[in-house]
């Protein structure tokens, strides 16, 4: 039994439904159930590291609103989430302290959370970006993009060059000794997964000598 109260238990159900409502039609991998995975992850994290479990669950949950990539306004969204967490009762400093723990997730803006709730969800949400659904939500978001999976002109921007600029850096980016833990076998997967996809492809892996 994870330490929410009932009252807490019922302010996440509420919020589960406002997040189901705004992503359940992603395609691009920042779906209902990356969120979904993240909570659970953030919960779980933050359970061993003494964190507040409950800022943690519902900042995983909510981590993605107002992201550039996935809203048209994202400063609108942003607005109507803090409306939305005020009518179902959160307090304004439950309030401010899940806008602390999210504001610096994303891996572009190169940020590093200031409260160990936002170092959790943003370990949370890389862990998700790596092994098998990393590699899923990868392809699932360029073909959503319409990118390429691959090519043999080096600057094009592919799926896999995704992995170079960015999934296969983040274990170094890890905040807790708990997903640092986590990270090492997704990490060894997509090794693996790389070297098995540009054997297929037709690129050597040892360079033919003249």
């Amino acid at each position: 039994m994870y330490p929410h109260s009932e009252t807490e238990v019922q302010l996440i159900k509420r919020i589960e439904q406002y997040v189901h409502a705004l992503f359940n039609m992603d395609v691009t991998g920042h779906d209902f159930f990356h969120m979904r995975r993240v909570a659970h992850m953030s919960r779980e994290i933050a359970v061993i590291e003494q964190a507040d479990v409950f800022i943690c669950e519902v900042g995983g949950w909510l981590h993605d609103i107002g992201d550039g990539k996935l809203f048209v306004n994202p400063k609108s969204a942003r607005h109507n989430l803090k409306l939305f967490l005020q009518s179902i009762g959160l307090t304004r400093d439950k309030i401010q302290s899940i806008e602390n723990a999210i504001e610096a997730i994303s891996f572009q803006k190169g940020k590093i959370p200031k409260t160990v709730e936002g170092k959790i969800i943003q370990d949370a949400d890389r862990l998700d970006a790596l092994g098998a659904i990393g590699i899923a939500r990868t392809f699932a978001y360029g073909g959503a993009n319409d990118q390429a999976m691959h090519s043999d002109v080096n600057d094009q921007q592919t799926s896999i060059q995704h992995f170079y600029d960015k999934l296969l850096k983040l274990k170094q980016t890890l905040h807790t000794k708990t997903a640092q833990s986590l990270a090492h076998e997704r990490h060894v997967f997509m090794e693996r997964f790389l070297k098995q996809f540009l054997t297929e492809w037709g690129v050597p892996i040892i360079p033919h000598s003249d």
